[in-house]
């Protein structure tokens, strides 16, 4: 029976969803079949029905159901121990662990306040105002005060993400000369950014944009499998306040990847 994996869609099939990248490629890196489930953002009581809680993603295979990304990869490891491992060890899984916490804590937070105001508009409009409740809830504010001092914000996140540029500068992935599970975790949060904002996040030229290139174009060019942020002609914002490309977001095409 084939794996069964619940994710969120948006608005004409796009998957604004960080976690369920995280999932998609460590499927892709296993060489496992799977069946797709899309779930809108509001159909909470459709994943409480299988798991008790309303979070996506999940995997189902058969009877058993496993949902939080560090849960399903570790389950993907350890059904499936002859494909390709997605820690290379036990010293991997561990080093992956951390990661996966730093890149939820250090990236993840300080990037809502950039891209968080943008968001709603890869959702289907029945999804939009759940969205900005319950964000609203946990920020304690709306979006558009979340992410005021867009500048600010931006120049936040990228001090975060400096300790993955040094790395990246020597290396060509965060897991050295290939990449595993911790890159497929960190490249979720460059994903959501770039599938949930017409913001660019990262500096051309840089080695986390080298890096995201080749992310992007990994299990064929699986990074732009989806739509990409909605139809929209603006001067985007860049990591450089030199660089102000004027460009068009079509709602058939991902975001370019630079």
């Amino acid at each position: 029976m084939a794996l069964i994996f619940f994710e969120r869609v948006g608005h004409e099939g796009r998957r604004p969803s960080p976690f369920s990248w995280r999932i998609r490629y460590a499927l892709e890196h296993k060489g496992v079949d799977f069946e797709v489930r899309p779930v809108r953002f509001a159909e909470v009581e459709t994943i409480r029905a299988l798991t008790g809680q309303h979070l996506t993603p999940v995997l189902s295979d058969g009877d058993h159901v496993v949902h939080e990304t560090w849960d399903i990869s570790c389950y993907l490891e350890e059904r499936f121990p002859s494909n390709p491992s997605l820690f290379g060890g036990a010293v991997g899984r561990g080093m992956a662990r951390y990661i996966n916490v730093w890149s939820d804590a250090q990236l993840g937070s300080p990037l809502r306040r950039v891209i968080y105001a943008d968001f709603p508009a890869v959702l289907d409009a029945e999804d939009r105002a759940y969205f900005r409740a319950t964000r609203e809830r946990d920020l304690g504010m709306t979006l558009e005060a979340a992410c005021a001092d867009p500048e600010g914000k931006l120049a936040a996140f990228q001090q975060a993400c400096a300790p993955l540029e040094r790395t990246l500068s020597v290396q060509p992935y965060i897991c050295g000369a290939a990449p595993a599970y911790a890159d497929y975790t960190v490249f979720s949060i460059f994903q959501w950014a770039r599938l949930g904002s017409p913001k660019e996040v990262v500096a051309q030229g840089s080695a986390i944009a080298e890096w995201r290139r080749r992310m992007i174009a990994l299990f064929g060019n699986l990074g732009d499998r989806f739509p990409g942020y909605p139809m929209r002609c603006e001067t985007r914002p860049v990591a450089k306040a030199s660089e102000r490309p004027e460009v068009c977001f079509g709602s058939n095409s991902s975001l370019p990847a630079k």
